[in-house]
Parts: C-alpha cells; sequence; structure tokens
C-alpha cells in the first residue's frame, strides 16, 4: 500500500451567511467517493440559518461534522486559521481547504490525494462548466513596474480544462480546494488572521514556495464555483480596503527588492490623483488608510508561526 493511500485528511470549510450555499457545499462533500477522515467547519458568527443546516448535516451523519462556532466574524482568514489549526492539533496528514460556495466533483478528493505532493490545488470551472481558475501561473514580486504581481493565470494561459496538462505548476492559490501535507503547516505555520479577508492564501502559498515547495493544480480534479467573481469593483466599498492593504503587506513582505517594497506608496499616489476621474474620494480613503496599515503588519502575526503551533499542537493520529 502506497503511502498517499493511508493518509488522512480533513477538510476545512470556513462560512459566513450563506446557508443555502452551505447545503449544496455540505452534499458535495456527502457525495466525495474518497470520505474525509473529518470536516471540521469553521461558522463565522452567523446569523441566517446556518446553525439549522449544519445540524441537519451533522444528524444525517453521512459527514464526521465537527462544528466551531465563532463568537464573531473573523473574517475568512481569521477562520482558516482556526481550522487549519484544530486539523493540524488533531494530527490528519492532509488538510483540504474549502469555501462555503464551492462544490468538488464526487472523484475530486481521491485524484488529489492519490497526488504524492506537498501542495496540491482542484481547477474551478463554473457552473456552466468554463474554466474559471484564477490561481497564478506567474506572480511576480520582482518587477516594480507590474502594476499587479499576477501576470499570468491557469485560466487565461489555457482557456480550457482540455487545454491544460494533467498537472499546471502555480505561484498562490486560493482557499478553494488547496490541499496541503501536515508537513508544510508544520514548517511554515498557519494561515495568517492579521488579514481577515483576501490575500491570506497568497501568504501562505508564498511561504510554501519559499521552503523550495512546488504547488501543483491538478486538471482532473474538478472544483464547481456557484458564484461569480466580481470583488474587483468594490474597491471603494468596504472590501477595497481589505484588498488594497493586503496587497500591500504581500508586497512588504515579500517583495524581492526595495522598489518592489516601495510600490504600495507608488500605487496608492497614483489612485489618490486619479480619485477625481476614477474611484471618488472613498477609493482615496481605502487606500491611504491601507498603506498606513500595511506597515504595520510586515511580519508574520505571532499566532500564525511556526513557533507558535510547536508550542501549542499535541501531535498524534487522527
Amino acid at each position: 500500500m502506497s503511502a498517499t493511500e493511508t493518509e488522512t485528511v480533513a477538510i476545512v470549510v470556513v462560512t459566513f451567511n450563506r446557508a443555502d450555499l452551505l447545503v449544496g457545499m455540505l452534499a458535495g462533500l456527502e457525495a466525495l467517493e474518497r470520505c474525509p477522515e473529518a470536516v471540521i467547519v469553521l461558522d463565522n458568527a452567523s446569523t441566517d440559518h446556518t446553525a439549522e443546516v449544519l445540524g441537519e448535516a451533522r444528524d444525517r451523519g453521512t459527514l464526521a461534522l465537527q462544528v466551531i462556532t465563532s463568537p464573531e466574524n473573523v473574517g475568512g482568514a481569521g477562520g482558516f486559521h482556526i481550522g487549519v489549526r484544530t486539523a493540524y492539533e488533531q494530527g490528519f496528514d492532509r488538510i483540504w481547504l474549502m469555501d462555503d460556495d464551492v462544490v468538488p466533483a464526487p472523484d475530486c478528493l481521491g485524484i488529489l490525494m492519490a497526488t504524492d505532493e506537498d501542495c496540491l490545488t482542484s481547477v474551478r470551472e463554473d457552473t456552466s462548466g468554463r474554466l474559471v481558475e484564477k490561481a497564478a501561473t506567474r506572480f511576480d514580486l520582482r518587477n516594480p513596474f507590474a502594476i499587479k504581481p499576477k501576470t499570468g493565470m491557469v485560466e487565461t494561459d489555457f482557456a480550457t480544462r482540455a487545454a491544460m496538462p494533467e498537472r499546471v505548476e502555480v505561484e498562490n492559490v486560493a482557499f478553494e480546494g488547496f490541499l496541503v501535507r501536515r508537513a508544510v503547516i508544520e514548517e511554515i505555520g498557519l494561515p495568517d488572521p492579521a488579514y481577515f479577508i483576501f490575500y491570506d492564501d497568497v501568504d501562505l502559498a508564498l511561504r510554501a514556495r519559499r521552503t523550495g515547495r512546488r504547488i501543483w493544480a491538478v486538471r482532473d480534479a474538478v472544483l464547481v464555483r456557484q458564484l461569480d467573481f466580481d470583488q474587483q469593483h468594490d474597491l471603494a466599498g468596504w472590501k477595497g480596503y481589505y484588498m488594497y492593504r493586503n496587497l500591500f503587506v504581500v508586497h512588504l513582505r515579500y517583495g524581492e527588492n526595495v522598489a518592489v517594497r516601495l510600490k504600495p506608496w507608488l500605487v496608492a499616489l497614483v489612485v489618490v490623483l486619479l480619485s477625481p476621474l476614477r474611484g471618488g474620494r472613498a477609493e482615496a480613503r481605502n487606500v491611504l488608510r491601507a498603506v498606513r496599515d500595511a506597515r504595520t503588519m510586515r511580519d508574520l502575526s505571532a499566532s500564525a508561526s511556526p513557533e507558535q503551533l510547536s508550542r501549542s499542537a499535541d501531535p498524534g493520529p487522527a
């Protein structure tokens, strides 16, 4: 029996006020051909009928379901921090990170688990079957003139799933189908809860790649996304603050030269200068606040560090 056949896996799901989507997501987990040893759901203080949905899933008994209800909304980053820490402390060999608006194909987990690599991700499509995998094939933190570090994506490089090779190396991931081995978490630490939302997944991927590990998108591991991507249009709203701040944090932490690490100030200046023409005062306020606050997040949060994890964990068989 191969090592991959004996490995255990826990699925970590973070949810917030999307009970109707969670129904489909849990049904997808129940239909998996390779059953996970645990499904850990972090409920981010939902106020809808999420508790009822989780209660019904627990009553069905199909999944080895564990529910953690946060007393407050700690964001996706905080939720994945708690969920991954819980899975790590329970001793699982692999941890599969999942959002509440995706549905895996029945063979998705089995395909990933049969692949002997430390860092893997499934490949997303929309409900019509169109390839929408936005994991970066090129994430440039070396060139200060790259306005956005993501200069290539799976969906733009290949257009269709059929055009992809069996595996594609990617340089960042989304926490929608990312499968990581326990040894990686032990070495690099947990998702950083300070991000709240956005870029916590990028941060973890960059840390993994800094250890020399490669991240592979597995073509035949299908994950269906139930919602469209629309966050890029919200730069003047409350999400825009986190998008700017956390992008700046990534540059400050992982920029490969001084010019790249100075880029957040240049971006902020350009946004403010252009605000009368696009974005307006709201976006200008967001970017100024973001560049200020990003400076306080130059270092990985202590709670996410591998040192903290080694002090708190009690490894053992799942």
